[in-house]
C-alpha cells in the first residue's frame, strides 16, 4: 500500500533550496523524531512479546501492557506520520497534476503544502481542549493521565506545520505569494462572513462539502490523509453542528484498537524479511519446486507472492522482496520485464487475503470482524485466484511456445528446503499460536519479528546493526502513514456516520435487497474503482462500515463479504492507470507503464473473474473458519 511519495518540486524553480539542504535544526528535529519513534517501536514489541511469554509461561501478564502499548501506537501514528510526510512518503494521487502545464503544477503545489499548514494548525488548536479534558481521567493500571494519548497528535501537528512552511520556501517564491495571499485573503473572508453563509449548510450541505472537499483536493495532489481531515474540518466548520474537538477525539480514538498494534510487527518483519536474505532463500525454494512449469519464473513469483505475503503482512514489501530478487533471473531468461511487472502486480493484488495481511487487520478495526477469522478464510480465496493466475501463465507460455526449464534433482529440492525451511517456520508460529490460544493474533504478531529478527541476524548472520537500525526507521515512517490515514479516515467515517450517508445508502439499495449478486457485484466494482483512486486503505476504511451493514441485511456472510472486499480493494491498488501498486510494480521490475499496462490488462481479466468466482461460490471462504470453529 502504501503509496507514491508526495514530492516537492523543488526542480520546478531552481533557485529554490534543496530540501536536502537541512538546517541544523531540521536536522535536529528529524533526529530527534527517529529516536522516540524507534524508542516507541521497540517498547512496543518487547511489550506485547514479553506479556505473551510471562502470561502463558510464568503466569505473570504484564497488566499494564494494553496501556503501554497504546501510548506506543498513538506515538507512531501522529509523530510517525508527521516522520513519512518529512520523508516525502506519503500517498496521494498524481494522476490530474501529470498533465498539468508548469505553472499550473506550481500553483497545484503550492496550494497542497498551504492546506497542509492550514489543516496542521487547526488540528492542533483543536487538539488542546481535548488533552485539557482528559487531564484528570487516570488510566486504569499505569494511573497515568489519559491526555498522554492526544500529545503525540498536538506534536505531530505542530512537526506538520513546521515541514510545510519548510516546503513552502523552498518551492517557486512568487508562485507561493499570489497563491498564499489569494488563500489567506479566501480563509479571511469564510471566517468573517461564517454567520451569514452558514445557514446554506444546513442539512445535506455539509454532507456534499465534506465529500467535495475531499475528492477536489486528492485530484490537486494533497495526501490522502490530508484530504480527509480537511473534509472533516470543513463538514464540522460548516455544520456547527458538533464542537471541532471532535476531530481530534475521533483520530486518537481511530488509533486505539488494540488489533492495530500488530500493523507495525508485521511491517517490521517484512522489511526484516528483504533485508536479512530471508525472501532470497524463500523464491530459490519455490523455484525449486515449480520453476518447470510452463511460463517457469513467471509461475514461481505467483507463488513466492503467495508464500511471502503470508509472512510480511504488508505490500509494498511483498512487491520489493520477490521483485528485486526474481527481476535479475528474469532478465538473464529472456522474459519480458513488462510481462513480469504485469504478474508480480497481479500476484500482489491476490495476496491481499494471504494473512497476515495489513488490509485485513485495518478490516477488523473498522467492522466486527475476527481477526483470526479473517486470518483462516482467506488463505482458499487467495489460492483460487493464484491458481487462475497460474492457468493464464501457463497458456500464454504454451502459446508463445516459450522454453520450460529443467526440474530439479531431488537434491536441489533438497537443499533450497533445507535454506526455506526456517522462514517458512513463520506463518507456523503465527498460526499455532492463534489456535492453541497462546495469544490473539496481534499478540502472536510480535513473535514473528522476534524470529525474523534471530533468523536473519543471528543465523544467516545478513542482518547488522546499521541494517536494523534502517529497518526500524522505515518501518515506523511506513507505519504511521498508514495509521494517520486510519485515524484520518476514523473522522470522516464519522462525519459521514453523523450525516446519514449510511443509512442512505441503505434506502438507495433497497431496490436490490433480493439480489444478493447484484449487490455483491456492485460492491466489488465501487471498491476496485475506489481503491484505485485512493490507493487501497482509504477506500477500505471509508467503504466498509458502510457497506458492512447493509451485506448483513441482503443476507451475505459478514466474513464472506469481507474476504470479497480484500480482494477488490487489492485489484483496484494494482490497477492501472492510476493504481499506485502497479507503478511500484513496474518500478522494482525497471520496466515502463506504458508497455507493462498493456501486458496487466489479460491478468486484469483473469483476476476479476477469480473474484467473481470467490464471490460466487462462499464455500472457499467459509470451509476453513468453520473447521477451526472460528466465527466472523
Amino acid at each position: 500500500m502504501t503509496g507514491e511519495s508526495h514530492l516537492v518540486p523543488t526542480d520546478l524553480d531552481p533557485a529554490a533550496p534543496h530540501p536536502g539542504a537541512q538546517s541544523r535544526a531540521t536536522r535536529a528535529l528529524d533526529q530527534t523524531l527517529k529516536s522516540v519513534l524507534a524508542l516507541a517501536l521497540l517498547s512496543e514489541i518487547g511489550v506485547v512479546f514479553f506479556n505473551v511469554v510471562g502470561r502463558s509461561f510464568f503466569d505473570f501478564p504484564l497488566l499494564w501492557s494494553d496501556e503501554a502499548a497504546k501510548l506506543a501506537l498513538s506515538t507512531i501514528a501522529f509523530l510517525g506520520g508527521a516522520f513519512a510526510y518529512r520523508r516525502n512518503e506519503h500517498a496521494f494521487v498524481h494522476t490530474l497534476i501529470a498533465v498539468l502545464p508548469l505553472p499550473w503544477r506550481r500553483v497545484c503545489y503550492a496550494l497542497t503544502e498551504l492546506l497542509v499548514l492550514a489543516i496542521a494548525v487547526t488540528a492542533g488548536i483543536n487538539s488542546v481542549p481535548l488533552l485539557i479534558a482528559r487531564w484528570n481521567e487516570l488510566t486504569p493500571i499505569l494511573q497515568i493521565h489519559a491526555s498522554w494519548y492526544a500529545l503525540p497528535l498536538i506534536v505531530g501537528m505542530v512537526v506538520l506545520a513546521l515541514t510545510a512552511i519548510e516546503r513552502l520556501l523552498a518551492l517557486h517564491r512568487p508562485t507561493v505569494q499570489r497563491v498564499g495571499g489569494v488563500f489567506f485573503a479566501f480563509v479571511f473572508i469564510l471566517a468573517a462572513t461564517r454567520d451569514a453563509w452558514r445557514p446554506w449548510f444546513a442539512g445535506d450541505a455539509a454532507l456534499g462539502l465534506a465529500l467535495g472537499l475531499f475528492f477536489c483536493t486528492v485530484l490537486i495532489g494533497l495526501p490522502v490523509g490530508f484530504a480527509l481531515l480537511l473534509g472533516t474540518l470543513g463538514f464540522l466548520y460548516a455544520s456547527g453542528a458538533v464542537p471541532m474537538v471532535a476531530l481530534a477525539q475521533n483520530m486518537v480514538d481511530g488509533t486505539g484498537n488494540f488489533v492495530l498494534l500488530a500493523l507495525p510487527f508485521f511491517i517490521f518483519a517484512g522489511m526484516i524479511m528483504e533485508t536479512g536474505g530471508i525472501s532470497l532463500r524463500l523464491v530459490r525454494f519455490v523455484h525449486a519446486l515449480v520453476g518447470h512449469f510452463r511460463g517457469g519464473l513467471l509461475q514461481v513469483m505467483v507463488v513466492s507472492m503467495y508464500i511471502v505475503s503470508g509472512l510480511s503482512g504488508a505490500k509494498t514489501a511483498d512487491v520489493a522482496a520477490v521483485g528485486s530478487v526474481m527481476r535479475d533471473m528474469l532478465r538473464r531468461e529472456g522474459y519480458s520485464l513488462e510481462q513480469s511487472a504485469a504478474v508480480l502486480a497481479a500476484s500482489a493484488a491476490m495476496g491481499e487475503t494471504v494473512p497476515p495481511s495489513i488490509a485485513m487487520l485495518v478490516l477488523a478495526s473498522v467492522t466486527t470482524l475476527s481477526i483470526g477469522a479473517l486470518f483462516v478464510a482467506g488463505i482458499i480465496p487467495a489460492a483460487v485466484v493464484a491458481l487462475c493466475l497460474m492457468t493464464l501463465i501457463h497458456f500464454q507460455a504454451r502459446r508463445a511456445n516459450a522454453k520450460r526449464l529443467p526440474r530439479a534433482s531431488l537434491r536441489q529440492v533438497a537443499t533450497a528446503g533445507a535454506g526455506g525451511i526456517l522462514p517458512l517456520l513463520m506463518p507456523v508460529i503465527l498460526f499455532v499460536g492463534i489456535l492453541l490460544g497462546i495469544g490473539t493474533p496481534t499478540e502472536v504478531s510480535s513473535f514473528a519479528v522476534i524470529y525474523g529478527i534471530v533468523l536473519a541476524g543471528l543465523i544467516y548472520r545478513e542482518l547488522g546493526a546499521r541494517e536494523f537500525l534502517r529497518c526500524i526507521i522505515d518501518c515506523a515512517a511506513i507505519s504511521g502513514m498508514i495509521l494517520f490515514i486510519l485515524a484520518a479516515a476514523s473522522s470522516f467515517s464519522w462525519v459521514l456516520t453523523v450525516a446519514y450517508l449510511p443509512q442512505r445508502l441503505v434506502e438507495i439499495l433497497t431496490g436490490v435487497h433480493e439480489s444478493q449478486w447484484l449487490f455483491m457485484l456492485g460492491s466489488i466494482l465501487l471498491l476496485i474503482v475506489v481503491g484505485s483512486i485512493l490507493e487501497g486503505l482509504p477506500a477500505l476504511l471509508i467503504l466498509a462500515p458502510i457497506l458492512m451493514p447493509i451485506a448483513a441485511q441482503v443476507g451475505i456472510s459478514p466474513l464472506h463479504y469481507g474476504i470479497v472486499l480484500l480482494i477488490a480493494m487489492g485489484i483496484g491498488l494494482f490497477m492501472p492507470p492510476i493504481g499506485v501498486g502497479f507503478y511500484v510494480s513496474c518500478a522494482v521490475c525497471e520496466t515502463t507503464i506504458e508497455k507493462s499496462t498493456r501486458a496487466m490488462i489479460p491478468f486484469l481479466v483473469v483476476l476479476f473473474l477469480g473474484l467473481l468466482l470467490v464471490a460466487l461460490v462462499p464455500w472457499f471462504t467459509l470451509f476453513l473458519p468453520a473447521a477451526f470453529h472460528l466465527g466472523g
